[in-house]
């Protein structure tokens, strides 16, 4: 498959390598594509325990691997260690979206993501979650520097990834591949408010499982 190299990215200098945590394979898509078509060497990293329910997770992650194993990407498996997840958010179970619990989620990821990094030889850690306009990046962005400034041999890269149509490729490529179209943020907190959305305003609740992506079909194509 021949991918076209819609922006110039160069790694900040002094780095080689890059392990990139992803949050789910429609936000990964274009990072992916784009990390390949500049001959960037990295590897995926999945560590989110925020992910809920257990069944939704699996989606998810299987989702991710489909696409790694199709671009040829090594994807390493973090641990699913909810019930840490769940110690770490204790008390903010009715905070806002982009609130506390958010950061304290974004942290944990983080810190984690930053320790493999030390751990195996990666100088560079980023993440595929400020590419969503559901997102604070700043908010990211900080949560990712912290995470970081642990190890002294461990950057952070803030890269934005939504500019130069970034946002909209990752749609494209989530419609082309027919990813998994995931209906709200991932944690039991989120599925909940979203549910509680929706049940204002008429609309069915969240299915687990059911939604995908799919790839508009031109009148000529089906002729």
């Amino acid at each position: 498959m021949k991918i076209e190299k819609k922006v110039n990215l160069e790694l900040p200098s002094g780095h080689e390598n890059l392990l990139l945590h992803s949050c789910c394979a429609p936000c990964a898509g274009e990072l992916m594509e784009q990390l390949l078509a500049n001959d960037i060497k990295f590897s995926i990293f999945f560590y989110n325990p925020n992910i809920h329910p257990k069944k939704e997770y699996e989606i998810r992650k299987n989702e991710n691997i489909r696409f790694a194993e199709k671009m040829g990407i090594e994807f390493i498996d973090a641990d699913y260690d909810v019930q840490n997840w769940f110690h770490r958010v204790k008390g903010m179970e009715y905070e806002p979206e982009r609130g506390i619990r958010c950061s304290e989620c974004f942290d944990m990821r983080f810190e984690r993501s930053a320790l493999y990094a030390y751990e195996n030889g990666f100088s560079l850690y980023a993440t595929t979650l400020g590419i969503s306009r559901w997102k604070d990046m700043n908010q990211i962005n900080n949560s990712g520097e912290k995470a970081a400034s642990r190890y002294d041999s461990v950057e952070y890269w803030d890269y934005n990834w939504r500019k130069e149509g970034g946002s909209q490729r990752m749609y494209e490529i989530a419609k082309r591949e027919k990813f998994y179209k995931q209906e709200y943020c991932g944690c039991i907190y989120s599925l909940r408010d979203t549910n509680l959305w929706r049940e204002k305003n008429n609309r069915d609740k969240i299915t687990i499982g059911e939604e995908f992506y799919e790839a508009k079909i031109s009148p000529s194509s089906t002729s």
